[in-house]
Formats: C-alpha cells, sequence, structure tokens
C-alpha cells in the first residue's frame, strides 16, 4: 500500500483525519461512504498525483476522526469540510465523494459554490428518498437472519467473521480492506474487537442523509461527473436459494427501474452532467471496476 501523509486537523470543535498523497496542480478531496475511512482510498487516489494535489477526509463519525454525539446533518458536515479546507489553505477544490458522500456534494456546491472547481459522484446518491419507499417491497424486508455467536480477540478473527457474514466484501477483499478496517475498529473493555461507529451515530446518519435529507439546489453550473454502479448486491448468507432468487427479481424488477428513475432526475437537476452507468457494477466501483473509473475521471478531470 502507498504511505501517504496521515494528518488531523481542529474544525467545528473536534478533529478530523485526513490523507495527504501529495502531487501538484489543483485539488482533488475524496470523501468516504458511511463507515469508511480516507483509507479506503489508498490504492486509487494516489493514482491522480501526477496532476493533482490529492487530498481524502475521513467524515466525524468514522475511522480515526473524534466521534461526537451531534453534528451528523448535511448542514454541519459541509461545514466540517470547508473548515477542513480552509486549514490547509485550499481555496478551490475538486470534489469526489462515495456512496453517503452525495449529500454533501450536492450540499457543499449549494452552500459555497466558488469553492467548487468539479463535481464526482461515485455511486453516491443524494437523493434516496423513492429507494427508501420501495423497500416495503422487499421480500427479504421482515426475515432475519441470524449470525453466528462470535467474540473475536484478534484482529485476524474480526476479518474472518466478517468476510463470513457479509461475502459482498469477500469477494472483494484485498489487503486495502485489511487496512480500511484496522482504521473503523477497536477493542472494548473485555478485549473483543468492535466497531469503532456506535449504533447511535449510525442511526443518526440514516436519520438526516437517507431518509429525511432533500437536495439542496445547485444554482451554479460547476461540471458533474456521476457513476452509477447498477449491479445485484451478493447477499448475506443465511438465505434460501428461494429467497435469493426473490430478491434478485425484487432488484431487477421493483428496484431497478426505480433506480433508473433517479439518474433520470438527477440529470434534470444537473442536466451538464456526464452519467456513466457501470451495468453490473459494484457499489465500490473505484475498486472493483477501477480501470474504467480511473479512465473516465481522468477524460472529465483534464477536460
Amino acid at each position: 500500500m502507498p504511505n501517504p501523509a496521515s494528518g488531523f486537523v481542529q474544525v467545528n470543535g473536534i478533529r478530523l483525519h485526513y490523507l495527504d498523497w501529495g502531487g501538484s496542480g489543483p485539488t482533488l478531496i475524496f470523501l468516504t461512504g458511511m463507515g469508511s475511512s480516507a483509507y479506503i482510498f489508498n490504492k486509487f487516489a494516489p493514482r491522480f498525483t501526477d496532476k493533482f494535489h490529492v487530498l481524502a477526509l475521513t467524515r466525524r463519525g468514522q475511522g480515526d476522526s473524534d466521534y461526537p454525539e451531534t453534528g451528523y446533518d448535511a448542514d454541519t458536515l459541509t461545514e466540517d469540510i470547508r473548515q477542513f479546507m480552509d486549514s490547509l489553505h485550499v481555496e478551490k477544490a475538486i470534489l469526489a465523494g462515495h456512496s453517503l458522500a452525495g449529500v454533501e456534494l450536492t450540499h457543499f456546491a449549494a452552500t459555497y459554490p466558488a469553492r467548487v472547481e468539479k463535481l464526482i459522484y461515485l455511486d453516491a446518491l443524494d437523493d434516496r428518498r423513492s429507494l427508501q419507499a420501495i423497500q416495503q417491497q422487499n421480500p427479504l424486508r421482515n426475515i432475519e437472519i441470524k449470525k453466528e455467536e462470535s467474540s473475536p480477540h484478534t484482529f485476524e478473527e474480526y476479518i474472518a467473521d466478517m468476510k463470513r457474514d457479509f461475502p459482498y466484501f469477500a469477494e472483494i477483499w484485498s489487503d486495502l480492506w485489511e487496512e480500511e478496517i484496522s482504521h473503523n475498529v477497536k477493542i472494548n473493555e473485555a478485549g473483543v474487537f468492535v466497531d469503532k461507529m456506535p449504533a447511535s451515530v449510525e442511526k443518526m446518519m440514516i436519520e438526516n442523509l437517507i431518509k429525511g435529507y432533500i437536495p439542496k439546489k445547485v444554482e451554479a453550473k460547476i461540471p458533474n461527473l456521476i457513476f452509477y454502479a447498477l449491479g445485484t448486491p451478493t447477499l448475506e448468507n443465511g438465505y434460501t436459494e428461494e429467497q435469493k432468487a426473490a430478491f434478485d427479481q425484487y432488484f431487477r424488477n421493483v428496484r431497478g427501474p426505480i433506480l433508473k428513475s433517479v439518474i433520470s432526475e438527477f440529470q434534470n437537476r444537473f442536466p451538464h452532467a456526464k452519467v456513466v452507468e457501470i451495468r453490473d457494477g459494484h457499489h465500490y466501483c473505484f475498486m472493483v471496476q477501477e480501470e474504467l473509473v480511473y479512465s473516465e475521471m481522468r477524460k472529465f478531470l483534464l477536460e
């Protein structure tokens, strides 16, 4: 793995962690999805240092950043990013965000348009309200999968449990994931490895940024590139073949068409945006479909 400079900034009364891969030119800042740290970009981000100064910020409540009890709303998170840029004397930046960071991209561009050069959405929806509504049609919504009881006392045991319980991650596992996960776990008083992120923080993010967020209107015409990964996710272990088939049908016949409408709605709001749909794409498209995403990003950034 690359060895970027690791640093902290004091913003909004808390400490946020970031990585700096160096490089010269315009500043390119990567923003993480929910539960991830800046290390998730440690293979992809350095590929741009020949033309850009490349950074990644770890959101509050994640990774090596602080875990305050409040501040998990779009306004506060946007202010975190602004103050982060101020601390590093970055006047204007290209923002590239994964997953949940789509909210921050749109909200930041609407709030501080003069400080954004370009926006890149890495399978990063900024409006998930319609997808939440169709969850009631998910045939697996009321089926509880019991996971094997485990109390991992080593990092290796924690990783083994994660691979067992979440094949969606196991199928794309690499050394990068082990580095990433190491910054998102801690040892509790019983000597057991557990997630750093408290359930209360996750709940606030879901309520404020997924269920309740209405995209703020972006008045400025900022160049946009958005990737949509249209693959069907691999289910957790424990479902029957019949249940898996029912979910696959739901995802393709119900959720898929709704996602297409979400893409159309985004294009209506950003008619100048370049949209790249990745058929059978993985949510972590910048890792699994790395060459495609890298190629499209590079063309977009150098235009």
